[in-house]
Parts: C-alpha cells; sequence; structure tokens
C-alpha cells in the first residue's frame, strides 16, 4: 500500500482551520475512487506522467484540508480531472460562507467527519465495483434454515435427530464460513453507506444551500428504505469490534444453526445493486462539500492567493506575483507570454524547472479550484502535458531518447486538435547528440507553438533559442558569483542568457587548475569555430 507522511509543518490539531494535516495518507485508496471512475465527462484527465512530473501527491498533501475520507477522494479525482466540473458562484458563496461563519463551519467539520475512519474509503466501491453474484447453492439456504429449526425442535421428540442435527451443523458451518470471505469487504463498508446516509439526512435538514444536486433528497429516501436491511453488516462490524464478549460465541452459533448470514447477504447485495445510483448520489454531494470546505481552509492558510481570469483565452497566460505554493518563502515572480510560447535558459538550479512546474500547479488549482497562487492570474482552459522527469525504461527495453520520443511524439498528436494545449518539457532531446538535438528541438518546439497551444520550455543550448526567437518569447535565470561563492536569486528576467559560468563553477569547487586551463581554451576555440561560421562570405 502507498504510504505518505505529510513533510509539511503541521499543527498539532488536525482539524484546526486552515492548517495542514499530519496524517498517513493512503494514496491507494484515496486514489481508487479516481481510477474506477467513469471519465468520459471530462474533457482533460492529468495522466500519470503529468502528475509524477509535478509531484502531484506532494501537492495533494498540501492542497488536502477535508474533514472525511469521501473528501479526500473527491478532492483527487477533481483535480486529476482539472478541467471538468469547476466551482461555480453559488459555491464560492457556500465557500466565504464556511470562512466567515465559524458556527457553520464547526457543524459541517463535526458532521464530515463522521466519516473519517479508514472503512468509509470502502464506500465507494458499493457502487463502482460490481456486486457478487448469489451461487447456485443459495436457493437451498432457505430450505435448510427450515430443516434445521424443525430438527432441533425434534431434539424434544426423536432421539434420531442426535444424529441428524451435527450433519445439519457440518453442512451450514460450511457455507457460512464459505461465505464469511465475501462478507469481510461488506462488513466495513455498509455502516459507513449507513453513517453516510444520515450525515446526508442531518445536513440537508440544516441548510439547502449545502447540496444542488436536486436528486439528492430521492437518494436519502431511497438509502433510508433500504438500510434497515443492512442490521447484519451493522451488527456484526460492532461485535468485531469487541471480541472479548460472550455474545460474540452465541451469536455466531445461532447463525452458523440457521445460514442467517449467508440469506441475509445476498438479499442485502441485491438491495445495494438496486440502489448504486443513489449511493453514488449521496457519495458525490458529501464529497464535493467537503471539497468546498477544504478550498476554504486552504485558502485560509495561505492567506496569499488570488481568482484565476479566464475570459480572454487569446492573451495566453499573464501572472503577476506568482509563486510555488510547496516551497517555503518562494521567490515570486512575473510573466506575460501575451500569446506566445515561452523559452527558458540558465544554469542547473537557476530556477528554470521549478518555474516551469509552477506554471503548472496553478494551471492545475486554477481550473480546479478556482484557486491561484498569485497576485493575479490570467489564463485559457487548457489541457496539460509534459516531458520532465523520463527515465528508461529497463523493462521494456527502452531508452532515456526512446522514451522522451515517445511522450513528445504523444504532444505532436494533441497539438492538432481542436483543444488549447499547455506543453511543459525541460531540457529536449538531452538524450541525444548536440546538433540532432537542436535540429530535432527547433523543429519539434515550432510545431508544438502551433493552434492556438503553449510551450514551456527550458534549455541550456543558447543556439535553439536563437533559432526560436522569432516564434518564442525568451526568458532566463542566472546566478551571482561572487567571492568564490555561487547565489541564485531565483528571479525571472527577459531575454536568452548571455553569461556563462559553469566553467567558473568548476574553478570554485577546487577542480584542478590544467582542467580548468584546458577547458577555457576549448572553450574559446569553439566559440571561434562558430562565430567563424556564422560569418557571410566574401
Amino acid at each position: 500500500m502507498k504510504l505518505f507522511k505529510n513533510k509539511f509543518k503541521n499543527s498539532k490539531n488536525d482539524k484546526v482551520f486552515g492548517k495542514i494535516k499530519s496524517e498517513t495518507f493512503l494514496f491507494s485508496w484515496i486514489s481508487e475512487y479516481f481510477l474506477k471512475a467513469h471519465k468520459s465527462e471530462s474533457s482533460h484527465v492529468l495522466s500519470d506522467e503529468v502528475c509524477d512530473d509535478l509531484d502531484f501527491d506532494e501537492l495533494f498533501m498540501f492542497l488536502d484540508r477535508t474533514n472525511s475520507k469521501i473528501g479526500q477522494q473527491y478532492l483527487y479525482h477533481h483535480l486529476r480531472t482539472c478541467n471538468g466540473n469547476t466551482i461555480t458562484k453559488e459555491e464560492e458563496y457556500l465557500i466565504r460562507r464556511i470562512n466567515e461563519d465559524e458556527q457553520l463551519r464547526s457543524f459541517l467539520e463535526k458532521q464530515l467527519s463522521k466519516l473519517d475512519q479508514k472503512e468509509a474509503f470502502y464506500i465507494a466501491k458499493l457502487f463502482q465495483d460490481k456486486p457478487i453474484e448469489a451461487p447456485k447453492w443459495y436457493r437451498l439456504l432457505p430450505f435448510l434454515s427450515a430443516l434445521s429449526f424443525v430438527a432441533i425442535i425434534s431434539l424434544l421428540f426423536s432421539t434420531i435427530m442426535v444424529y441428524v442435527v451435527p450433519v445439519l451443523v457440518i453442512i451450514n458451518m460450511g457455507l457460512h464460513y464459505r461465505n464469511k470471505n465475501h462478507l469481510a469487504h461488506y462488513i466495513s463498508s455498509i455502516p459507513e453507506l449507513v453513517k453516510l446516509q444520515a450525515v446526508a439526512k442531518k445536513l440537508n435538514g440544516h441548510d439547502c444551500d449545502f447540496f444542488t444536486d436536486e436528486k439528492l433528497d430521492k437518494s436519502i429516501s431511497a438509502i433510508d428504505k433500504v438500510k434497515k436491511h443492512f442490521y447484519l453488516f451493522q451488527m456484526e462490524n460492532k461485535v468485531q469490534g469487541d471480541m472479548t464478549t460472550a455474545s460474540w460465541g452465541i451469536l455466531e452459533l445461532i447463525k452458523i444453526m440457521f445460514v442467517i448470514e449467508p440469506i441475509l447477504f445476498f438479499k442485502a447485495l441485491k438491495r445495494i445493486k438496486r440502489n448504486q445510483k443513489h449511493i453514488n448520489i449521496l457519495f458525490n454531494a458529501i464529497g464535493r462539500l467537503d471539497m468546498l470546505c477544504s478550498i476554504s481552509s486552504l485558502r485560509t492558510g495561505i492567506g496569499n492567493y488570488c481568482f484565476p481570469d479566464f475570459s480572454n483565452s487569446e492573451r495566453g497566460i499573464k501572472a503577476d506575483g506568482i509563486y510555488h505554493p510547496l516551497i517555503e518563502n518562494c521567490v515570486i515572480n512575473d510573466i506575460d507570454t501575451a500569446g506566445k510560447s515561452i523559452l527558458l535558459t540558465g544554469s542547473n538550479m537557476s530556477g528554470k524547472t521549478t518555474f516551469i512546474r509552477t506554471i503548472a500547479i496553478n494551471t492545475i488549482t486554477s481550473m480546479a479550484l478556482n484557486t491561484s497562487f498569485a497576485e493575479a492570474f490570467q489564463m485559457p482552459k487548457v489541457r496539460l502535458m509534459s516531458a520532465i522527469r523520463i527515465s528508461d525504461d529497463l523493462m521494456n527495453e527502452k531508452s532515456y531518447y526512446f522514451e522522451e520520443v515517445s511522450t513528445i511524439k504523444e504532444m505532436i498528436t494533441c497539438s492538432e486538435s481542436r483543444n488549447c494545449h499547455l506543453f511543459l518539457l525541460d531540457e529536449i532531446f538531452k538524450g541525444t547528440n548536440t546538433i540532432e538535438r537542436i535540429s530535432a528541438g527547433k523543429a519539434v518546439l515550432s510545431y508544438l507553438a502551433k493552434h492556438n497551444n503553449l510551450v514551456f520550455v527550458s534549455t541550456h543550448d543558447i543556439e535553439l533559442a536563437d533559432l526560436l526567437k522569432e516564434e518564442y518569447d525568451l526568458y532566463h535565470f542566472s546566478e551571482i558569483i561572487s567571492n568564490n561563492e555561487v547565489d541564485f536569486d531565483y528571479k525571472l528576467k527577459e531575454g536568452k542568457l548571455k553569461t556563462r559560468n559553469a566553467i567558473r563553477i568548476l574553478d570554485i569547487n577546487g577542480y584542478p587548475k590544467t582542467i580548468i586551463e584546458e577547458a577555457e581554451k576549448t572553450a574559446g576555440r569553439l566559440d571561434l569555430e562558430n562565430s567563424t561560421a556564422k560569418m557571410p562570405p566574401q
């Protein structure tokens, strides 16, 4: 199971509004609802590759301020389908109410926290998984139950039944414990479903503005009518929570004798199957409400945020004071693409890749949560694709270069559609030689920037910046070397990088003088050859 411990600064009390959680994140369960959900209604889904490039799990741990496991699953799904069901004006009003009304906020937190046990993760399985079908021997169960009852009563009148009853007990015990394997999954999920219905009913009765789905009332009533048939699961869950009670043994014996558990189990499954759409509606309603509470808490916690502006899609991306939310005391930057793509130059660790991730993260949170980590942020609705953290696929015998070729080929195909894309690339084609890297890189980047797409790409190749200066706006990050120390200001600057400090940094770090001298001579000779090659013929 994939476990993550939140490494951010935590509050001692997880439920303090605006604070980051300090719990362990069970991503195998958090992501399961997203992985099984139908995504046909989503105009864009973040791929696993994009999530890996952007450290999505770390981002989620920072953004997640939900009170319930259902809220966690819903928020994760919503972020991964970030161009889908955006925040409405009515929901923004509710977010503001939650922020301003402490009494309302406490009420919501108290109710939603009832679904904060790990078992609440299983609720989604009730409507996403196909219910178990009753086996052929299920039809014999009522007969065996009645026969067992008659046999036990007959013990008072006939000694023959002393031999019959043990046989029936053995048969019934086999069926009982065979069914236990199926029952284990539902022992946890169905009691949580009953709890979900009670929470939805309580919240809906308290304030009709909490929910916008007109079908919610019908779904609450539907589950209310059938929850009495789930009593077996509630009782089983309660008894398992206290294994020392003597009642457990007596209850288990009665269930075995009359095969009560399998009979009620498959009847309950039929009712679950008939009400899957109602369970789904309740799940989404509570999950979305908890997500709105989370957004309110997030905005309170970060303080510095703005609402994104999607009104002028042809303008591209314009950001004032944009920052990366996961970096403490992050340096802010401004950028205005004016509809053009961006090429970044700069040395290692100067901030190029971090800035690209900053743009991507703000794109996701802006579209999904209507929240931007900036003073002002304007952008079009886009589909996000990236090629930042590519590695060799040794299992399939693919080199780094072939992995990158495959990823960028997918970008090229998507760029030809009518949808606006934001393509993020870090050091394009760095798995091949210099001449072919620059040549192929120029051709691909020119192609990707067409069709109303935006590209953010970083490179060490100054030649690539010269070749693309008409199609791309050039920016750079640079370091400052003074007193044999290297400092980075992480400020975005216009134009391409004009200084070269790589050899100087080697010198500062104590490389032998002979290496430094030879490197400088070689660099000088290459510069001379390049400048000569660029001179026009006489």
